[in-house]
């Protein structure tokens, strides 16, 4: 009984299911780049170098070695890379920016006075307080 237990707490974490959701999104983010690479760029670099690198391969005792697979794997690995690069630099900007904003609202929560002093007794009391705690005091 205490497996299932430990196995419930476990899925029950926040990361668990947040990395759920990544690898999900992820794969799909994998098939559109492989498809943008297979049905735009492959055939583009074909246009311009008048060859289908897909096809590319060396012949040697028999055995091919197809090189042209591994420069398109090297492609979509750049091309991966170059939009998580921006992805990430957009995340950070927009985190740098919410962070900013945190602090100069703390600033300037920091900035508010709060508290004043009893024009009689000159104590420090809490800003919105009616009355003086040292001297008993109406105060405004």
């Amino acid at each position: 009984m205490g497996l299932v237990k430990e196995f419930k707490e476990f899925m029950n974490r926040g990361n668990v299911v947040d990395m759920a959701v990544g690898v999900v999104i992820g794969a799909a983010f994998k098939a559109i780049i492989d498809s943008v690479v297979a049905d735009l760029i492959s055939p583009l670099i074909g246009i311009i170098f008048q060859q289908d690198f897909s096809s590319l391969k060396v012949t040697i005792n028999g055995s091919d070695f197809t090189y042209g697979n591994l420069i398109m794997a090297i492609v979509n690995f750049v091309i991966v890379a170059f939009i998580l690069f921006l992805f990430v630099k957009g995340v950070n900007k927009m985190r740098a920016a919410a962070e900013a904003r945190k602090k100069k609202e703390s600033e300037e929560a920091a900035a508010a006075p709060t508290t004043k002093i009893c024009p009689y007794c000159k104590s420090e009391i809490p800003i919105d307080a009616t009355k003086c705690s040292h001297c008993t005091s109406d105060v405004e």
